[in-house]
């Protein structure tokens, strides 16, 4: 239960989806406009929010409510270049709105798992693609931390190296389902922390943003992959 302001108690969200659509607006996504997704206009309000209506506090950024720059690009580059997903299984690391895995689905995947640890994003994941028109798989597991990936041909991984410990995690799983022999597709607009000198370039965008999120209007965005 949580508390509201005169002390009273009051339900905690019994109903994620309807959360989601009462803070959110059905948007396409800048750099795929033939996506759209379910954005919140500002992040702090919507983190506040959700924290309150949970009772909960220190809960991790609804990073499930924004196109973030490089997912959008990430996303851009698979519809332009169905080789890397079509007809195979994927794994979406850190999906966050859904974006990635949803443009994965309709550049031809056979599926896709949508992994966040979030389960905000969970739903937020699934709503998405209902709005999109494609089923994805969302699963819970924490891969960074050991747990068993599927059998997939292709891992994607959108705004991931934003934090040290993470960047460090995310690489280290990443490398390892490389030399296993699966492409590792990168989308990233040149965050501290990644680890640009073992990576490769394939691709970039000039992303728009919201500057609620960003430090600029259009963020220079590059797809790598492993060197």
């Amino acid at each position: 239960m949580v508390m509201s302001a005169n002390g009273a108690a009051k339900p905690a969200i019994t109903d994620p989806v309807a959360f989601i659509r009462a803070n959110t607006r059905l948007l396409p996504v800048p750099l795929v406009p033939d996506i759209v997704l379910h954005t919140a206009d500002e992040a702090v309000p919507l983190w506040s929010k959700t924290e309150e209506e949970l009772g909960e506090a220190g809960l991790p950024p609804p990073f499930w409510a924004f196109a973030w720059a490089g997912g959008q690009a990430l996303a851009r580059y698979i519809l332009d270049h169905h080789k890397h997903v079509a007809g195979k299984t994927i794994i979406d690391l850190a999906s966050g709105s859904g974006l990635v895995a949803i443009a994965a689905m309709k550049a031809g995947a056979n599926r896709v798992f949508a992994y966040d640890i979030d389960a905000f994003a969970r739903t937020a994941i699934v709503l998405n693609a209902t709005e999109n028109g494609v089923a994805i798989e969302p699963r819970g597991d924490d891969l960074l931390d050991g747990s068993s990936a599927p059998d997939t041909q292709t891992i994607l991984a959108g705004d991931i190296f934003y934090e040290r410990d993470t960047a460090e995690r995310a690489f280290a799983f990443l490398s390892a389902q490389a030399m296993r022999g699966t492409t590792v597709l990168i989308g990233d607009p040149g965050r501290t922390y990644l680890p640009k000198d073992k990576l490769r370039k394939l691709a970039e965008y000039k992303v728009p943003v919201t500057r609620d999120l960003e430090d600029a209007e259009i963020k220079n965005t590059a797809v790598w992959t492993l060197a």
